[in-house]
């Protein structure tokens, strides 16, 4: 009886090994996908989201289609590696303009996030165009969307029918708000990126930054990334956290 108790024992300690390792493991694996290292599973022809996020995109635009307008996403679902691409050249570009090392920062979080911060890496992001008006060079600017602008009916449709389909605008133009820029084509699949908001707030950054290539990361002190992640990555529409 003595040695069965042992053996139950043993059996007991082994199984909470391998439950602790798959949380681990799970944590270690979501932690990856949300900073755009993973390798989530992704849908979508010519855009990558998420399945849930790409089938209630799927919906809206056909219902946009049948009200006159084609919608198009410009960007979506973006590795961390694409990031930290963008992020350096514009570094790069900054410094040739003798920006000072704060002064650079400060003008690529204007629109750009800090390699690993951005919510394009979960899959559940889209930037938005009408596919049907020829625009010469960067799409995404905000008179483009505004009244008169090639996008302004587009821009007046998303904001009266997106939050049908589980879309939000993520950073509105709201007085109130702080953080990156206005931007009236970044929208946000809220039944999905509401709780991966929520598991992003529990990972280190700082030290996934300075595991990185990632120009100027020497002045992104814990202080400054504390603040970021206050006014940037929770400088976002209510709507897309309550």
């Amino acid at each position: 009886m003595k040695c069965l108790n042992i053996l139950l024992l043993i059996l007991l300690f082994n199984n909470v090994l391998i439950v602790k390792s798959q949380i681990i493991s799970n944590k270690t694996s979501s932690t990856l996908i949300l900073t755009g290292q993973g390798n989530p599973i992704l849908h979508g022809k010519n855009y990558k989201l998420t399945k849930e996020a790409s089938q209630a995109y799927q919906k809206m635009k056909s219902t946009a289609k049948k009200e006159g307008l084609n919608l198009k996403i410009a960007s979506s679902h973006r590795a961390f590696d694409r990031q930290v691409a963008i992020w350096n050249y514009k570094y790069s570009k900054n410094m040739e303009a003798d920006m000072t090392p704060e002064e650079n920062i400060k003008k690529i979080i204007e629109y750009s996030t800090i390699p690993g911060t951005s919510r394009h890496h979960w899959g559940t992001e889209i930037d938005l165009i009408d596919a049907d008006p020829e625009v010469e060079g960067d799409v995404l600017l905000t008179p483009l969307f505004e009244e008169n602008g090639p996008y302004a009916s587009l821009n007046n449709w998303l904001k009266k029918n997106a939050h049908k389909y589980g879309f939000y605008l993520v950073y509105t133009n709201e007085e109130s708000r702080t953080g990156f820029k206005y931007e009236p084509w970044h929208y946000s699949y809220v039944p999905q990126s509401k709780r991966f908001l929520k598991e992003f707030l529990d990972i280190n950054i700082k030290e996934l930054i300075n595991s990185k290539k990632i120009l100027g990361k020497e002045y992104l002190s814990e202080d400054f990334i504390e603040k970021y992640i206050n006014e940037y990555v929770l400088g976002v529409s209510k709507k897309v956290i309550e």
